[in-house]
């Protein structure tokens, strides 16, 4: 199990994301069009005065019961040793332990 600090700051990550993500999208939108360097410069400051933890690529993909951050499948959203626990209980349906 994670520690619940670890898990609480990615929820604070999440929250600043998606407060900043419609100014973060519009600035990165508005460098493409200015021709200026000046102007480029003036915006990449605006885009840089932005908290950092509201960038999407400060977030990490967590299990969702243990809160493990390591070792992630995307598709079930679950840790590995989660994953091989569920699958020989059966409890994912389509997933067998492969043999040869």
């Amino acid at each position: 199990m994670a520690k619940k600090s670890l898990i609480q700051r990615e929820m604070k990550r999440r929250i600043l994301n998606k407060k900043y993500s419609s100014l973060r999208k519009f600035l990165k939108g508005k460098i493409d069009k200015v021709s200026s360097l000046d102007e480029r410069w003036k915006i990449r400051k605006n885009l840089q005065s932005l908290p950092r933890n509201s960038s999407p690529s400060r977030q990490r993909r967590r299990c969702f019961l243990t809160g493990r951050s390591r070792a992630n499948y995307r598709d079930f959203g679950l840790s590995r040793h989660l994953l091989r626990e569920m699958a020989h209980s059966c409890l994912l349906p389509g997933v067998t332990k492969s043999s040869w």
